[in-house]
């Protein structure tokens, strides 16, 4: 396993991050322990979760999973926060203040630690200051309770922004930025990737395998029955709409370049995002430990440069075939300072 510094902390991180969002849901707890053992077995020394996934199962499964084996020292625990936790309550959701120390309290007693080592804001909002947010993260890494902080899919520009607001108030800043990057999007390249080289930016990529959507189970001619995009009516549009005739084009013509390296297609995306410039530590999300091992044999693969021309014609740099890269990008509707 290699391992690299996460941003410019001196932190070393895993060259792929473990990503829990199916335990306690689509992965059961016995099997996600199971999952969480043999990774770290393997070397893999960085986790991410989030308070929202499985509304807190994810961090619960992990947490006790964590504290059976013991391990819980030698792994960087990463968590999120932003998306709604109760229907009842307008402020349960968010970037504010308030939410943000309510949920690193609950995520704490959930993941059974004193500490997590990455705290991240999953997504940006528009109608909160970045400064109200920063201040509050701020302010738990200064009680002890987070040891550095990042982002999730910010554009550049939002990034930049905290960036500057953090030096402006000596406030801590973002170590690394949690974008999806994957072949069927691979719009980061144009201003995120460059901006997270110059400013010495940790990049952790979602979704380096489409969300499935780069297994190869999906054909144009043949969709599953089951999975997550079986039923395309039950999908929030915003998913539902990455399953274009590009996707289906792209899969036939990544088949014989996956045949040739002698690995399967999901292998052959995850090890195009693990060798990029610029990546930290894709996450990958194993359902099951069969999945798990297929991810983690895609380290093995090693792509010649004449394999990245051929992946360039099919899916030139800064270009998109399914959108991923999509959020509240601005502009915020109060200024900083």
């Amino acid at each position: 396993m290699i391992y690299h510094s996460l941003g410019r902390t001196t932190v070393q991180v895993s060259e792929i991050c473990l990503g829990c969002l199916p335990f306690g849901s689509t992965t059961e707890p016995k099997e996600a322990c199971s999952i969480i053992d043999r990774s770290i077995d393997a070397g893999v020394n960085f986790f991410d979760t989030a308070n929202a996934y499985g509304c807190g199962r994810s961090e619960e499964v992990t947490g006790a999973a964590l504290k059976a084996n013991g391990k819980r020292a030698k792994i960087v625990l990463a968590t999120k926060v932003h998306w709604r936790m109760a229907d009842d309550d307008p402020n349960a959701a968010g970037n504010s203040r308030r939410h943000i120390i309510e949920q690193c309290e609950a995520s704490l007693q959930r993941l059974q630690t004193d500490y997590i080592d990455l705290y991240q804001i999953h997504r940006p909002q528009s109608d909160t200051p970045i400064d109200e947010t920063l201040r509050a993260l701020d302010d738990l890494i200064r009680a002890g309770k987070v040891r550095y902080i990042g982002c999730s899919t910010f554009a550049a520009w939002q990034v930049v922004e905290s960036l500057w607001v953090a030096k402006e108030l000596g406030l801590n800043r973002f170590v690394c930025e949690q974008p999806p990057y994957n072949l069927l999007d691979r719009r980061i390249e144009r201003e995120l990737l460059p901006m997270a080289q110059t400013y010495g930016f940790a990049v952790i990529p979602w979704s380096p395998i489409g969300g499935g959507l780069l297994t190869g189970k999906y054909r144009r001619d043949k969709m599953p029955k089951t999975g997550r995009f079986a039923d395309v009516s039950a999908l929030p549009p915003e998913i539902a709409r990455r399953l274009t005739p590009g996707l289906f084009d792209l899969v036939d013509k990544l088949d014989p370049i996956a045949a040739e390296k002698g690995c399967t297609l999901a292998q052959l995306a995850l090890a195009w995002v693990v060798g990029r410039r610029g990546v930290t530590s894709p996450i990958i999300g194993p359902r099951t430990m069969e999945q798990f091992e297929e991810n983690l044999s895609a380290l093995e693969v090693e792509l010649t440069d004449e394999d990245l021309a051929q992946i360039d014609e099919l899916v030139p740099p800064g270009s998109m075939i399914s959108p991923f890269y999509e959020a509240d990008f601005g502009p915020h509707v109060h200024r900083c300072l």
